[in-house]
């Protein structure tokens, strides 16, 4: 037996009767797929441990980090409220809907979020919002120009395995962050348009670089060719400090054909997320990235007021990749991101 395998060996012993709760409480991420990896311990698979019998149990996950949602969310919490208007529940989401019917033009984008509790099982009958940027790197009603739009926004409804699907295009990679998705979960459908029901998880879905190459090298998305190559997943300031390593989409398909990209994230159902919250500590490191999507003057006036408790706070909101991320819901067994007011360098 190597060193390696008696320290895991003494490990298990020093733990192993006081229950999962107790270990996932107290190994850091690293330690637990260490322990995972050496002989003759548990296997660690979606929704169970299974050990070395083949008998499974229940397990707990590692739910979805929670991410700011960024200025331009149109979530009622900087500006606008698209979630309650007539219209925003439906699966495609490339076209403006109401006033307008702008497609917002770029390479297929299919995208699932299947959203599972932390045993593992599909949530059904929930929601989820999701938006992002377009080709141009630019938000619908915020970004100068666009503000008449509102394509790249959706809702929809969790099917029988806890996933929602919607038709988009690839997102564009502006300058100071990664390639991303963002999304909120609801409860219901119900609480997701009325503008009043609480969050249950506000996340992101990370790009994975090999598939952003083969788009950014397509016409329309010169920018984003400059703008990745200034940052990757280890130092963008919001997935910098794990490397996205639950947020991180499996991606499938071709430039030709369109591009497939799932995700699956676990809540926890009963938990809430409030609308806003603190900015992280930490002055700013310089000036907003160059190129990063302009708004309009009502939505800068609406993150004004909410920053408004002091000037202070909003030279604070930028955390850089070397600072450690808030925490959250403290009843969470793992260390949780804080909700922010919109942040101008964690979009």
């Amino acid at each position: 037996m190597t060193e390696q395998e008696q320290d895991n060996a003494a490990y298990v012993r020093e733990v192993h009767d006081k229950g999962l709760a107790f270990d996932l409480g107290t190994m850091n991420r690293r330690r637990m797929l260490t322990l995972i990896g050496g002989a003759g311990a548990a296997v660690m698979v979606t929704g169970a441990i299974v050990g070395t019998s083949g008998t499974a149990s229940a397990a707990t996950l590692e739910e979805v980090e929670s991410e700011t949602a960024g200025p331009y969310p149109a979530d009622g919490s900087n500006g606008v409220d698209v979630r309650t208007e007539s219209g925003i529940v439906r699966s495609d989401i490339r076209s403006s809907f109401g006033t307008s019917t702008t497609v917002a033009e770029g390479v297929p984008l299919e995208f699932s979020i299947t959203v599972v509790d932390l045993e593992g099982a599909p949530v059904t009958g929930a929601a989820v919002y999701a938006w992002h940027c377009d080709r141009d790197g630019n938000y619908s009603l915020y970004s100068t120009g666009i503000t008449g739009e509102n394509y790249l926004r959706g809702i929809q409804e969790t099917d029988s395995t806890g996933t929602v699907t919607f038709t988009s295009i690839f997102p564009a990679c502006y300058s100071g962050r990664w390639p991303h998705i963002h999304f909120e979960v609801y409860s219901s459908l119900a609480n997701a348009t009325s503008g009043d029901g609480p969050i249950v998880k506000t996340s992101q879905i990370a790009i994975p670089e090999e598939f952003a190459d083969l788009v950014y090298a397509t016409d329309g998305y010169s920018r984003s060719v400059t703008n990745l190559s200034q940052v990757t997943l280890a130092t963008d300031n919001v997935f910098g400090d794990d490397s996205a390593a639950r947020e991180l989409a499996t991606v499938t398909g071709s430039v030709s054909a369109g591009f497939v990209a799932r995700l699956t994230a676990a809540v926890d159902p009963a938990g809430t997320e409030q609308s806003g919250g603190t900015p992280p500590s930490g002055a700013p490191s310089g000036a907003p990235p160059s190129g990063a999507p302009s708004v309009s003057p009502s939505a800068s006036a609406g993150a004004s007021t909410r920053a408004g408790a002091s000037a202070s706070a909003t030279a604070s909101a930028t955390r850089t990749a070397a600072a450690p991320k808030p925490t959250g819901r403290q009843q969470q067994p793992q260390k949780k991101k804080e909700r922010h007011w919109w942040n101008p360098f964690s979009w």
